[in-house]
């Protein structure tokens, strides 16, 4: 069912349109090669995952800054696995995750061709709790910089979904009014429930198939949008 009164689409960036966990996959098995560490690969990305998911969240509350984020889930992580590793390794690990991240460029299935058909209908934005030069460096990369009227990130902002401070940033420098606006993301926390409570529609990109409330729109493929958009 096509929603009518929607001038405005706003999409989360990391895990909706750029493939994250691909990109970030990479990016450890060049920098594990390039610091020698002796680990595989799954083996520490399954504990990774949660870790990073988890110490995102505690940023997203404030809990932890920026540095506590990159340099605690690797931490973290080594320690769950039992596998010893330095301070200084750590440090530059944290550090080389950030510089080569961006290198990879992987978006989820579908995403270009999406964007090539919602641009002719609608004012494209991205609302991000990432950080400004690296998110810009992967929208870059991976040339969908273009489609996108504006690009706000919580750096800029001041505030981090769902904060509603950084959809009200958001929407003013769109020129958008939140009952023409939609928000496409993939957490449901920052991007749903944090879209809905200052008065926009929105789509679940639900692509872990999480179990959510029946009343929320929600998609496990991109090329679903259509259905709406």
């Amino acid at each position: 069912m096509k929603i009518e009164s929607i001038k405005h689409v706003f999409f989360d960036l990391d895990h909706t349109l750029w493939d994250f966990d691909k990109n970030s996959a990479l990016t450890f098995d060049k920098i594990f090669k390039k610091h020698k560490v002796e680990i595989g690969l799954n083996d520490f990305l399954e504990v990774y995952e949660p870790v990073n998911l988890r110490y995102w969240k505690r940023y997203r509350n404030d809990e932890i800054d920026k540095i506590e984020l990159r340099y605690g889930r690797l931490r973290d992580t080594f320690s769950e696995i039992g596998f010893v590793v330095d301070e200084i390794l750590i440090q530059n690990l944290a550090t080389d995750y950030i510089a080569h991240l961006s290198s990879f460029n992987h978006l989820f299935e579908g995403t270009l061709e999406l964007l090539q058909y919602l641009q002719p209908k609608y004012q494209l934005h991205i609302i991000t709790n990432g950080f400004e030069e690296p998110q810009l460096k992967k929208m870059n990369a991976s040339a969908i910089t273009s489609y996108f009227k504006t690009i706000t990130n919580a750096e800029i902002a001041g505030f981090k979904k769902p904060n509603p401070i950084i959809f009200d940033f958001a929407l003013n420098i769109a020129k958008a009014h939140p009952k023409e606006s939609i928000m496409i993301g993939d957490n449901y926390e920052a991007d749903i429930l944090g879209a809905l409570n200052v008065g926009f529609d929105a789509i679940f990109f639900n692509y872990r198939n999480d179990q959510i409330e029946a009343n929320i729109k929600q998609v496990k493929h991109l090329s679903q949008l259509k259905s709406y958009l």
